[in-house]
């Protein structure tokens, strides 16, 4: 047992050793979180950023927030999927995605979130599908937000039929998913025209540059809130909610690596000893006891026991 700890230990010292040298690449699913808090929550706040946002792609003016009404699926076991922000307004149903890799798929995955987003309205609103009369539906819009390292037009229509085994360019089975590239200097126009939009790119996009500046992760996630509180984003919501925004980025951002490290070593005890020492990791680098228990999902006597032993030089 003893020797197999060791072992162990011998290989994560190895694998820290070697991300150090190297600049880790941010987690996606840090930028698909923030995205969820900005637009997809029930707040007075987020129902204001996101109206802003609907209302910038549609062209509207809409000026009721609470004329959105949010359906954002959280759970479906079946397919072991969620969907980032779903909503209602004015007979159409709209779900936006945030994407930071390219995935062609997403036609396929929109239509499996649209079957259970109709199928919820339909139960809500007692209509009857085997009835003889026709069940009018709301319209469906598919957005997905790409900010991802690869180069891609403004604008990008992904069809499902691309993905069909054999082509079929009738149309009669067809589902699409818009994608909006919102990396700096793609869609201008559309961020300045909505304020947040431009806020949640502006802060990711900090934290791109400051990794390629040679800043650690730590780093250049501490720098970009602090950025973020000082330049007022999204009113004050980075003020408010720094150690929340703090735990979803520092931990997807150093999880990633040694994750996929151990992954590849193939230990099976790799998913809990990776929790143990990037606990390890953010006690050395200052980060407290709440904070740490708080990313990492486990308790703070557990995150006292396992960081008991560590020596902060």
């Amino acid at each position: 047992m003893n020797d197999s700890i060791g072992s162990a230990d011998s290989q994560f010292s190895e694998i820290a050793h070697q991300t150090q040298k190297t600049t880790p690449a941010p987690h996606p699913q840090y930028r698909d979180r923030l995205f969820k808090a900005i637009f997809g929550r029930d707040t007075e706040q987020s129902k204001k950023w996101r109206l802003e946002l609907y209302n910038a792609l549609n062209g509207s003016h809409y000026t009721d927030p609470d004329a959105l009404k949010l359906n954002t699926i959280e759970n479906v076991i079946y397919i072991t999927m969620k969907n980032d922000v779903s909503f209602l307004i004015d007979s159409q149903m709209n779900l936006y995605e945030q994407q930071s890799t390219y995935n062609p798929n997403m036609p396929l995955r929109g239509l499996m979130y649209f079957s259970q987003l109709y199928q919820m309205f339909i139960s809500q609103n007692e209509k009857d599908v085997h009835s003889s009369k026709i069940v009018k539906i709301p319209n469906p819009k598919f957005i997905v937000f790409y900010n991802g390292t690869q180069n891609f037009p403004d604008r990008l229509k992904l069809r499902l039929s691309d993905a069909f085994e054999k082509e079929d360019r009738s149309g009669d089975f067809e589902w699409t998913a818009e994608m909006i590239n919102i990396n700096p200097g793609h869609n201008e126009t559309l961020q300045k025209i909505c304020q947040p939009l431009y806020n949640y790119t502006s802060y990711v996009s900090r934290i791109s540059d400051n990794k390629k500046k040679g800043l650690t992760a730590k780093e250049a996630v501490d720098e970009a809130v602090d950025w973020a509180i000082k330049e007022n984003l999204f009113d004050g919501f980075f003020k408010l909610q720094k150690e929340e925004i703090l735990a979803m980025s520092l931990t997807e951002y150093d999880e990633e690596s040694i994750h996929r490290a151990w992954y590849n070593d193939g230990l099976e005890d790799g998913i809990e000893q990776n929790k143990i020492e990037n606990a390890r990791k953010f006690f050395e680098n200052g980060v407290s006891i709440g904070l740490i228990a708080k990313s990492l999902d486990m308790s703070e006597e557990k995150i006292q026991e396992i960081v008991k032993d560590v020596v902060i030089v």
